[in-house]
């Protein structure tokens, strides 16, 4: 991680510890910037490491489209996550109203309330709530060596790791705070990201902007004139998935990818400097 994104993440973090979550005329977004992205995963390995995911479950994602043919092939790469929209249509269609528009404009989910109807699934435009069908992190569970007399099992892993049972070797506990929050799911009910409200509420940002290492991922609140969110989005025309839908998504990119313009490091100097 370079000094310039340590640099930037901290001002970040600053912007988020001045905003009063709770209070109304909050509004988080993250900008993604597309030209700056590099594909490389890590928000992907980090929000899953941090949310205790299951195998087959994403919060953070995306879409990979190529075209043409060998060697003259373009290819694009889209990180997606829940677009926790101002007009959220999961939350709309949810008959327990499991699903709500939280602190900050999140969309939240009180797994005590969701009965796993798959409403918001239908409703969502982005395919970005996922059911829980089986119990959490099976696998975990099974006691046969991966390598006989090489490895050990699964279960003799998460025994060392002195974890629960139900939960990964890689558990993460921080992930228990906060209302409404349980640290791996259950069978039955749906999940989703939130932008990771348990370390916004400890001052920190959402997993997948730390682990950014291009300065990719910018996030701060719309409702903040100085904000570095709106900073970058003064600066280029920024885009939504789906706009057709009207859902109003926080979740915005700028700029597409253009190799040929590519500088090295992060593209243009980062926005602290």
């Amino acid at each position: 991680m370079t000094e310039d994104t340590r640099s930037l993440d901290s001002e970040m973090r600053a912007e988020l510890e001045k905003a009063n979550l709770e209070a109304d005329g909050v509004n988080l977004s993250m900008v993604i910037d597309l030209q700056r992205c590099t594909g490389c995963a890590a928000c992907n390995i980090g929000c899953a490491q941090e949310n205790n995911l299951q195998e087959g479950v994403a919060y953070s994602s995306r879409i990979i489209e190529t075209d043409g043919e060998f060697p003259d092939v373009s290819y694009e790469y889209t990180p997606t996550l829940c677009n926790q929209c101002d007009d959220a249509p999961c939350a709309e269609g949810c008959p327990t109203s499991a699903l709500y528009d939280g602190e900050g404009g999140i969309t939240m989910h009180d797994h005590e309330k969701c009965i796993g109807c798959k409403a918001c699934m239908i409703n969502c435009p982005y395919d970005e709530i996922h059911l829980n069908k089986e119990d959490p992190h099976p696998k975990w569970e099974r006691t046969e060596a991966v390598i006989e007399d090489g490895t050990a099992s699964p279960a003799a892993v998460t025994e060392a790791a002195e974890v629960d049972e139900s939960a990964p070797a890689y558990y993460n506990p921080n992930r228990e705070v906060g209302d409404h929050e349980h640290p791996t799911r259950y069978k039955g009910v749906v999940e989703k990201c939130n932008f990771c409200v348990h370390r916004l509420n400890e001052g920190e940002l959402p997993r997948c902007v730390e682990e950014c290492p291009c300065e990719a991922r910018i996030f701060g609140d719309l409702n903040d004139p100085d904000s570095k969110a709106n900073e970058v989005l003064g600066r280029y025309n920024p885009d939504v998935l789906k706009e057709e839908q009207g859902t109003e998504p926080s979740v915005k990119y700028v700029r597409d990818y253009n190799g040929g313009s590519y500088e090295r490091g992060t593209g243009e100097p980062g926005l602290a400097d």
